[in-house]
């Protein structure tokens, strides 16, 4: 049986991750402005690379629609790190006022992708954690970024599950 989990298992439920579509040589900085004193907060990011059989889109919004879709593997988990203003690690401009970075990094993935693929989709999970400093119990609360990637001239052409660090569920 090729794959275990459908992609809402896998997610948690897609109504509570964001979903876009980006090329893998893309990166974007986003600023979470959390409108008060963020000082004893703690900041971590990570991604998972998952591959899904299919996807289907929305004619009228473009959307990925994941109804169907079941994971039939994944790449090994990488740690951006837990705050420390690397560049990629979740940033704080402002504690005071309660702004931070937060870079989605290109290459994500650099495996190889099908042109305008429906089957073997890559979907980058980037994942923005943040703990406050609440006493005695905190919270903790994380965004999560479904990014399927899309294939562009500088991406090798071929099947994502023939890349070297990739380990299909079963």
């Amino acid at each position: 049986m090729a794959g275990v989990l459908n992609f809402d298992q896998f997610v948690s439920g897609a109504d509570n991750i964001i979903t876009e579509q980006m090329f893998p040589n893309q990166r974007r900085t986003l600023v979470y402005d959390f409108d008060q004193d963020i000082s004893g907060w703690n900041f971590s990011a990570d991604f998972q690379t998952i591959v899904v059989d299919s996807v289907t889109f929305n004619r009228n919004t473009g959307r990925p629609n994941f109804a169907n879709s079941t994971v039939l593997g994944s790449f090994p988990k990488q740690e951006l790190g837990s705050f420390s203003g690397g560049t990629y690690i979740p940033t704080v401009i402002n504690a005071t006022t309660g702004t931070v970075r937060v870079t989605h990094p290109d290459q994500m993935y650099d495996g190889p992708l099908y042109p305008d693929a429906r089957s073997n989709v890559v979907i980058v999970i980037y994942s923005f954690q943040w703990e406050d400093d609440s006493s005695p119990i905190t919270n903790v609360n994380m965004h999560r970024y479904a990014l399927v990637q899309a294939w562009e001239p500088d991406v090798a052409l071929g099947d994502p599950t023939t890349h070297t660090d990739y380990t299909a569920l079963s």
